[in-house]
């Protein structure tokens, strides 16, 4: 792979960004730099770590971003999760953004496991 623009992962995770962006546009003003800065930053997080990641070639390198990555999720989680109880998220962006966190999730695990599972480079 030459470029970390072709990982399925980092694809899903600029989705994630762009659904974020838009979601979070609508927010009170008064969000402007409260939580919606927090959940684009967070979204955000994910695919540049992946991308950053990319570009490192050792399994130590390789499982801090992606936890890094795997932590942003859930910390966008924990905010949309917010965003939906003070009802700045309408249920339907809520399931949506919900269901493609999980996704993102499980397949940044999924590359976690697969680095651990490998012997260690020198």
């Amino acid at each position: 792979m030459k470029s970390f623009k072709e990982l399925k992962v980092w694809q899903k995770g600029i989705e994630l960004v762009e659904i974020v962006y838009k979601i979070t546009a609508t927010f009170p003003e008064e969000e402007k730099y409260g939580l919606s800065t927090q959940m684009r930053r967070a979204a955000v997080s994910i695919p540049s770590n992946i991308a950053e990641r990319h570009l490192r070639k050792t399994a130590k390198d390789f499982k801090q971003f992606i936890t890094i990555a795997r932590g942003s999720c859930a910390e966008l989680e924990t905010q949309i999760i917010i965003s939906y109880k003070l009802g700045f998220i309408q249920e339907d962006n809520f399931s949506n953004l919900s269901s493609k966190i999980e996704e993102l999730s499980k397949m940044l695990s999924s590359f976690y496991s697969k680095i651990n599972s490998k012997p260690p480079t020198r």
